[in-house]
């Protein structure tokens, strides 16, 4: 008898590939590790040369984490799916917060946002004036990564080079380039040609060099690219007694302890610095009185304004709902596409549109509409506040339409066929059962509406940017600002940004929507039962 014999398979070719995924797989995995740790080291290092450890420590520390849970075989597996959205939430959520709660405690803003050691070089540097019968010293204007500098050529014929940031150092002969006795070229530094000094004629003017560390030894100034001269500054800095003194004047500024050299009569030198405030930006709604006025009124007029749109946008929308719904209207389809339709445009686009349609002079609803009168729809206190909720309502109730249907359709039919059974009427049967049950769905979305349009900033600025303004306050707070334009405003409108009063309103912005919502979430909860 014959013996068949039947060859092993072959399962080199089998394993090669997966072999080949693996190690793809793994370079992969090291390439991208390696690109984080480069983000990490560099992060470090700007970060170590701010003095900011805290933050060095806390990136170290996540970098570590990140390697290890990548690096170690067989362990962590959980961890290497949550990892990159825990990075992300701590980078974009958790520091923002934090960041925000520091910057509310302190006075950063307007001239209170660097280090005390660079607001003394900047008054210093503010309030120079030219050395008389100062020497003129030859100089190139050059440039490297750090900014703007100039080469000197003294009257000696010595040569050196600094900018704003590093004082004047004498280069050797071999570093430098010479034109008929002048430097005009050095090893690190960027010549500019004629065309970029006229183009950069402003940042050259202003660019001020000092002669060494110590500031009271002068600057060199240049006006045409081609000379400098001596200036000194007539404030001087004392590092024993922490003091500026007006040499013109004798006046001595001293540190008040609030972010900024004061004089004994009050005045304060600009810019200062960043100092922590405690609880002040709090408790400055309380001391100015006007302010504080402004802010109990701008807080009343955004609960309404929230609560004002989402009730006649639910009402607008669940009416549209109901009628929309009934099977025995024609063209259903078309009424549906033409309610949403607000629903379909970017609401800072719709607000635009509706700015040009209610501007008093040239607006279609006051030329043509209206035939021609002046109603002062975003100008007059009262009629702004009216035009901002109804063109809100406009945007707000396609939404509202749409999850009412969606809720509406939802309910079972038997339920309404059983109340016509018991002899309930249409009225009836929506009141009593349709909408106790429509409510169920729909109330945490009446929740989250509220709070949007608690912060709906979109709609405010672009309508009024915030107006008319309230007279008699020194801050810009308009009679339709929210709480979060305010804030808007606060940080980023007018000469006066104040980042840490800004800071103090959002948090208790915050505070309100998460109490308002807690609450309301609760009582939600009573609807349950129903299901």
């Amino acid at each position: 008898m014959r013996r068949s014999t039947v060859a092993a398979p072959d399962t080199t070719g089998l394993r090669r590939p997966r072999r080949l995924s693996g190690s793809l797989g793994l370079l992969a995995k090291i390439a991208l590790l390696a690109v984080v740790d480069a983000i990490a080291v560099f992060a470090i290092m700007l970060l170590a040369a701010q003095g900011s450890w805290i933050v060095v420590a806390v990136v170290a520390l996540v970098t570590v984490v990140v390697n290890a849970v990548y690096l170690v075989p067989g362990r962590f597996l959980p961890a290497k799916y949550l990892t990159p959205g825990l990075v992300l939430l701590g980078i974009f959520q958790v520091f923002v917060v934090l960041f925000s709660c520091y910057i509310a405690f302190t006075n950063y803003g307007f001239g209170h946002n660097s280090t005390k050691d660079d607001a003394i070089s900047q008054l210093i540097q503010q309030s120079t004036s030219r050395v008389e019968d100062s020497p003129a010293y030859r100089v190139t204007v050059v440039e490297n990564l750090s900014g703007l500098g100039l080469l000197v050529t003294d009257p000696d014929g010595d040569v050196s080079v600094g900018s704003a940031e590093q004082p004047l150092q004498r280069l050797d002969e071999g570093q430098v380039e010479t034109e008929a006795g002048v430097a005009v070229a050095a090893d690190g530094w960027t010549t500019l040609t004629t065309g970029q000094i006229v183009q950069r004629q402003s940042d050259i003017a202003s660019l001020q060099v000092p002669f060494s560390d110590d500031l009271d030894d002068g600057f060199l100034v240049t006006a045409d690219a081609r000379n400098a001269y001596v200036f000194v500054s007539n404030l001087s800095y004392d590092e024993a007694t922490d003091t500026l003194t007006d040499t013109d004047t004798g006046v001595v500024y001293v540190d008040g302890g609030e972010g900024a050299f004061v004089s004994p009569d009050g005045e304060e030198l600009r810019p200062g610095w960043q100092v922590l405030v405690g609880f002040e930006n709090f408790a400055y709604p309380f001391q100015s009185q006007a302010f504080g006025q402004a802010l109990i009124g701008v807080t009343i007029w955004t609960f309404a304004f929230a609560a004002i749109s989402v009730g006649l946008s639910f009402l607008l929308g669940l009416a549209l709902a109901v009628t929309l719904n009934d099977p025995r209207l024609r063209g259903r389809n078309v009424y549906r596409v033409l309610a949403i339709l607000p629903y379909a445009f970017p609401s800072f686009l719709s607000a635009l549109v509706w700015l040009g349609l209610l501007n008093t002079e040239f607006g279609f609803v006051n030329q043509v509409l209206l035939g021609g009168a002046a109603v002062p729809w975003l100008s007059d206190p009262i009629i702004a506040k009216i035009s901002v909720i109804l063109v809100n309502v406009w945007l707000g109730f396609p939404y509202m339409f749409l999850v009412c249907t969606g809720a509406l359709q939802s309910i079972p039919e038997e339920v309404t066929e059983a109340a016509t059974v018991d002899g309930a009427r249409g009225w009836a049967i929506f009141r009593l059962i349709k909408l106790p049950l429509l409510l169920v769905s729909i109330a945490p979305l009446l929740i989250s509406s509220f709070a949007f349009n608690f912060n709906n900033f979109n709609i405010i600025y672009m309508l009024t940017r915030g107006g008319p303004r309230i007279g008699g306050i020194d801050e810009n707070v308009g009679h339709t600002d929210l709480l979060i334009t305010l804030v808007y405003k606060v940080a980023f409108a007018g000469q006066g940004a104040d980042y840490g009063l800004a800071s103090a309103l959002a948090i208790i912005i915050f505070v309100i929507v998460a109490v308002i919502s807690a609450i309301s979430f609760r009582q939600t909860k009573a609807l349950e039962d129903l299901n």
